[in-house]
């Protein structure tokens, strides 16, 4: 039964993979549609999110970026069959990239890198053209990794994000000390800083305003690595994603605590999102876990 799912899912994504780009986009408006239909819990959590990170804005808008998150993260679903079976340059026609030679100046003094990659709906799209870029620089890349609940998913994703270049991936439970082997290896870890993973190993620090628990790990790293923030934004006029690689953070962390370093990671992570509040993956539960005593927000 899995190996005909397997087949069935990876079909459909060289479908999409083949597709011109006004076909694509026809795609993803029917996925849109589909998702808005069936997807009633996931709104549910996006409009809360919405509602909490942004209080001041009407609830026409927050309705309105809602729409525009669907419309985006389907597009995400449908474009995945280019960057996980289209060709290269396929790759490249659809992910336009600024930015990398902030990367490659520290590949080139022999530094380590940590790529701080937020969750935001151009995440694979990210990914996939930073292997690309990097080809001629480095052959590996290391990251954390939470498996998928359905193995297929799993199989597909990882072959997927693997196809141009080889990927460590380094379980949670492992914590961080895997990644810092790498990093004294010179690799660079592609990271992902901002889930609730509970409050094991995270510090209870403002996200909106609202205390959320936030991984310490990204300020360890931090003191032994330069942190270069990576995120991109789908353009739904083009169907175009664009990716930019920041010059590292500046004096982080410093002199600061982790925690307050962890803070600050949240503070620029708030301005990166109001530049499209609709293209952050709301569809999360951000703010699940609460401090003792509180109730849940959700």
């Amino acid at each position: 039964m899995d190996k005909i799912k397997y087949w069935l899912l990876a079909g459909l994504l060289r479908w999409f993979a083949r597709m011109s780009t006004p076909a694509r986009l026809r795609t993803g408006r029917f996925v849109t549609w589909l998702s808005m239909k069936l997807a009633k819990r996931r709104q549910g959590i996006v409009r809360r999110n919405l509602e909490l990170c942004f209080p001041d804005e009407t609830a026409q808008t927050r309705e309105r970026w809602l729409r525009e998150h669907f419309r985006a993260l389907s597009q995400s679903f449908v474009d995945r069959g280019v960057l996980w079976y289209g060709s290269a340059q396929a790759v490249r026609d659809m992910v336009h990239m600024t930015g990398y030679e902030n990367v490659k100046q520290q590949f080139d003094a022999g530094k380590p890198v940590l790529l701080l990659v937020p969750h935001f709906i151009a995440l694979d799209a990210t990914g996939t053209r930073f292997v690309l870029a990097m080809s001629g620089d480095k052959s590996e890349l290391a990251t954390m990794y939470t498996p998928q609940r359905d193995p297929v998913v799993n199989d597909i994703m990882n072959q997927g994000r693997a196809r141009f270049g080889k990927i460590h991936l380094v379980s949670r439970h492992d914590g961080v000390r895997e990644l810092v082997r790498h990093l004294r290896n010179l690799m660079p870890i592609y990271y992902l800083p901002d889930m609730d993973f509970g409050a094991q190993g995270a510090a209870f620090v403002p996200f909106f305003g609202i205390p959320a628990a936030t991984l310490l790990a990204t300020a360890r790293l931090g003191q032994r690595a330069a942190v270069i923030p990576a995120f991109g934004f789908w353009d739904p006029g083009t169907g175009r994603y664009h990716v930019q690689f920041h010059p590292p953070l500046a004096d982080f962390p410093g002199q600061d605590t982790l925690e307050a370093a962890t803070a600050r990671l949240n503070r620029e992570l708030e301005t990166w999102i109001r530049r499209c509040p609709s293209q952050y993956y709301w569809v999360h539960r951000r703010f699940k876990t609460r401090p003792e005593g509180e109730p849940s927000l959700y």
